[in-house]
């Protein structure tokens, strides 16, 4: 005998039967659709339907015939829902029918996809500025909430880690959020969006650069955005965040934040020290007055910086902004190589296990494939099951290169997994390295560099202690390049040829490329 659950359980429905001439009627079928679109999302895109079973739970029957019929019902009304019948299971009672039908949700395609980090000086408006342009709402002075939402954060009015925001364009209209908190939300701007912008909020407090650093280096980042303050114009943090852009041969987008705080004049003050900053690094600056000179610069983006002037208060420039992004294109993805991810952040998700987030460096990956995950500290890898794929809470099919995604997997623990680590394909053939060469370029430091120094690197999403053990020069010095080898530590990374990183010691800072991997 079958047992009927409860109807407590609030992804599960009990339906007695479905008619084709009622059901199928228009606005009948939409209240339908309606009604298992909430049960998929109150069952995390699964939901039970029990049919030939009363409102009241009681069981009542069906004949075959009405079962293939309230099945077939079901069936249209899931695909309304993008949403498929998984699994149908039949039970006799007194002679009759009745049927638990499991409909599962299917998983998303992304069609246009870009990544933009969004970096600058503590307080100059990083936050907010996404803020606005992700819900299209002048600031109040709290929209900063929004991405900042850690306690210490929240507390101190400061981002102290990465986070990440996205706003869509559908037909070249904007698709915003009333409440980006809201994982539903953000879920409806993934299904219904043509092209989505993710956005990498990161940290503009001095100390915290290594996370800046991480958020520029880690995420395969298409754009970056880097935010200046009308009121208090370029900084130290300004021309430092901008060197690591370049180091990472990001086009340039400037922002001057806050123009409705100070006059005119100051405003042409602070273009005026951009323009300068971005000659003497060998860019174009060019201020965004009109579309025109959008359409004019959008396939020069990697020698021309476009300068938009924008107030969060009176979302003065926002339009402008608005038309830039939707016409920005797409970058090269290198989309016929084995696939390839770092791991970026580890979470242990109850009911899911481990689940790894990154940006996917190259290749593609489906649900259900085997990969392999490491190196771990011994230089060994591992084979796990990708069990399924996330983006901003929404289930995907497929994930490509340059897609922010967190994934689900199998026959790992959450404490064997560490960031720095990758995921990747078998036909990658990956090799644990602690010894490689690289080009590198020294931008600051106070005395000299020769053998034996010790910085920190950052590449992809690894930071770890290097040591040099041989340059070609004596010494290097602020200015200066050099080919030289280095090794690693403590532990081994998976790298390759041409990754470029940064190194930092102190308030000393280069930039490289790696040349070669040495055995």
């Amino acid at each position: 005998m079958f047992r009927i659950p409860s109807k407590e359980n609030k992804h599960i429905e009990f339906k007695e039967k479905l008619r084709v001439d009622y059901h199928l009627k228009e606005e009948r079928k939409q209240q339908l659709a309606a009604q298992m679109k909430h049960k998929l999302e109150v069952g995390k895109g699964k939901t039970i339907y029990l049919i030939g079973v009363s409102d009241e739970g009681k069981a009542i029957g069906l004949s075959e015939i009405e079962f293939e019929e309230t099945l077939n019902v079901l069936k249209i009304v899931a695909r309304e829902n993008n949403a498929t019948i998984e699994k149908v299971e039949k039970f006799q009672e007194n002679g009759k029918l009745i049927g638990k039908i499991l409909i599962t949700e299917l998983p998303k395609k992304i069609k246009k996809h870009l990544t933009i980090s969004v970096a600058g000086h503590v307080n100059h408006g990083k936050s907010t500025l996404i803020a606005c342009l992700i819900t299209g709402k002048k600031d109040e002075g709290k929209h900063w909430l929004y991405l900042d939402t850690l306690p210490h954060e929240i507390k101190r009015n400061l981002s102290a880690d990465i986070h990440y925001a996205l706003l869509g364009f559908k037909n070249s209209k904007i698709l915003t959020l009333k409440n980006p908190l809201d994982k539903k939300e953000r879920k409806r701007v993934v299904e219904k969006a043509e092209k989505i912008i993710s956005f990498v909020d990161l940290v503009g407090h001095e100390p915290w650069i290594k996370t800046t650093i991480r958020g520029l280096v880690g995420q395969n980042i298409d754009y970056g955005i880097l935010v200046v303050a009308a009121d208090d114009g370029v900084t130290h943090i300004t021309k430092e965040h901008l060197g690591i852009m370049l180091a990472m041969e990001l086009p340039v987008i400037i922002c001057i934040t806050k123009v409705d705080k100070v006059g005119e004049e100051r405003v042409e003050e602070v273009v005026d020290q951009i323009d300068r900053m971005l000659k003497n690094v060998g860019k174009i600056p060019l201020r965004i007055k009109e579309k025109n000179d959008v359409d004019a610069i959008i396939d020069k983006l990697s020698v021309v910086v476009p300068i938009f002037k924008t107030s969060a208060r009176t979302l003065e420039g926002y339009d402008l902004l608005y038309y830039f992004l939707n016409s920005l294109k797409e970058r090269e993805k290198s989309l016929d190589k084995p696939f390839l991810m770092y791991i970026d952040k580890v979470y242990n998700i109850e009911g899911v296990g481990c689940v790894v987030s990154g940006s996917i460096k190259q290749g593609s990956l489906s649900a259900g494939k085997t990969l392999l995950l490491g190196p771990d500290e011994k230089g060994e890898f591992k084979e796990v099951k990708a069990k399924s794929i996330e983006m901003h809470y929404t289930r995907i099919d497929k994930a490509e290169a340059g897609l922010i995604v967190g994934i689900a997997l199998k026959g790992v623990k959450y404490e064997e997994v560490k960031r720095g680590m990758i995921l990747c394909e078998k036909e990658l053939n990956p090799k644990a390295i602690r010894k490689f060469k690289a080009e590198i370029l020294v931008l600051t430091h106070p005395t000299k560099i020769s053998v034996g120094y010790e910085p920190v690197l950052h590449c992809n999403t690894i930071v770890s202690a290097v040591k040099i053990v041989k340059m070609n020069k004596k010494y290097l010095k602020a200015g200066d390049c050099d080919v030289v080898e280095m090794e690693f530590k403590y532990k081994p990374f998976f790298l390759q040829v041409n990754d470029k990183f940064v190194f930092r010691e102190g308030k000393t800072k280069g930039i490289g490329t790696i040349i070669e991997i040495l055995e």
